[in-house]
């Protein structure tokens, strides 16, 4: 790569990483560099291996593409339902992303549950952003804290709750009907 074009992905690396709110040191432990090499790459003044790309647009939450799009994407972004991206989630569960990718500043999930349903038999953490839960449909229960100590949460449609990343989560569909929610994360949590 040209040094100017070095500049250029520095320079959107620097960006990602001030729209996470993520230090040098933060994205250097999670990206297995030191905190010198990122600073020296977000200045245009080294180059990296596409290897150490991938860690780097993976603790930013993108793809090695999206660190080479020059694009700015200020315009809408509209996301039919039908084209959703849907992740891989537990039995009679179905999770959407809504913002699409690269993430900036805000990342949404919407999640659909059959009765009986739920995001997996452990609670899960990821990351340690702010995150609301807003019930759309049916009736969830949410667990908040680690097992055999969380509080637990019955929500209706309307209801809502906001918790951190980091504490340990699980939502099951304990009614006899589906059930509709929808997350907000800010900033975006690199490992939903």
């Amino acid at each position: 790569m040209t040094e100017s074009e070095n500049a250029r992905l520095g320079a959107r690396i620097r960006a990602y990483r001030n729209m996470r709110h993520m230090t040098v040191r933060a994205l250097a432990a999670q990206a297995q560099a030191s905190a010198s090499f990122i600073s020296q790459l977000e200045r245009g003044q080294t180059s990296s291996s596409i290897g150490m790309l991938r860690r780097i647009s993976s603790a930013l939450g993108l793809t090695v593409a999206d660190l080479f799009n020059e694009e700015d994407h200020v315009g809408h972004r509209v996301v039919r339902r039908e084209a959703r991206p849907e992740l891989r989630t537990a039995p009679g569960t179905r999770k959407f992303l809504i913002s699409q990718r690269p993430l900036r500043n805000v990342e949404v999930y919407a999640g659909e549950f059959e009765p009986g349903s739920s995001t997996g038999a452990e609670p899960y953490a990821h990351g340690d952003s702010q995150e609301i839960l807003l019930v759309l449909r049916g009736r969830i229960t949410l667990w908040l804290g680690p097992r055999g100590t969380a509080d637990v949460h019955v929500l209706d449609p309307g209801d809502s709750v906001e918790y951190r990343t980091s504490v340990p989560h699980r939502i099951v569909n304990e009614s006899d009907g589906p059930a509709e929610a929808l997350w907000v994360i800010a900033p975006p949590s690199t490992s939903s």
